[in-house]
């Protein structure tokens, strides 16, 4: 049978699920931060920004994202053209951190939903669907192929200039983030701040999450998007 590329539609399905991962991711985010058992690595920085200092973690995620556009739009001076994509990279921060903002007034805290999810077996519920949701939201919204989130962005960045492979240069901007969080944590709270098992678990997981879900889902979410061939 022969290969074909399908085309119609795709670009509002391709939007579609861009938008659906957005939505997903943030919500995935939020419930890490209220499941109070370490955010992920590359959050943790606002997270812990919006703690110490009593700051909308929104907003401080946005700070946050605004300041890896700049350092990915410096390493793409010299490069013509490049600069100029990555800082089509704020207009997503602004939207993303505001599905963030959305999330987190709409989900109550665990203490106000009683002991039971307050409890430890709660919240680690509560952190399996964080990961879970996590993973599958930046499955769908990579695989669109668009605009990546700053900090997706900016690992990939670095590891083509340092020429690193992508998973290892993750590691060590998510080992740097964790570093810098536990340092602002002791020095302005004299403890860790949204750094915890969680932390560890959202290093460990979130990679497989992904990659369960392009095994499971991949091929018929890129077919449904225009971005792969399908069979007549």
């Amino acid at each position: 049978m022969e290969m074909t590329e399908k085309t119609t539609g795709s670009g509002a399905a391709r939007w579609g699920f861009y938008l659906m991962g957005l939505l997903i991711l943030a919500m995935g985010l939020t419930l890490n931060t209220k499941a109070g058992l370490g955010v992920s690595p590359i959050i943790s920085l606002s997270y812990a920004a919006s703690v110490i200092w009593n700051r909308n973690f929104g907003d401080m995620t946005f700070v946050l994202y605004g300041i890896f556009v700049l350092i990915q739009a410096a390493i793409h001076l010299r490069e013509k053209g490049k600069a100029g994509r990555s800082l089509l990279m704020f207009p997503l921060s602004i939207v993303f951190t505001r599905f963030l903002n959305v999330f987190s007034v709409c989900i109550p805290s665990l203490e106000e939903c009683g002991p039971a999810a307050s409890g430890l077996l709660g919240r680690m519920g509560v952190l399996v669907l964080a990961l879970t949701f996590t993973g599958v939201g930046a499955a769908m919204s990579l695989s669109m192929r668009l605009v990546p989130n700053p900090g997706d962005g900016l690992v990939q960045v670095l590891a083509d200039t340092f020429g690193i492979g992508t998973g290892l240069m993750k590691n060590c901007v998510d080992a740097f983030c964790i570093v810098l969080s536990l340092i602002m944590g002791l020095l302005f709270a004299g403890k860790p701040v949204g750094i915890g098992i969680g932390t560890v678990c959202a290093v460990v997981l979130v990679g497989r999450v992904i990659a369960l879900f392009h095994h499971i889902f991949g091929k018929a979410m890129l077919q449904a998007a225009g971005l792969e061939s399908g069979r007549n």
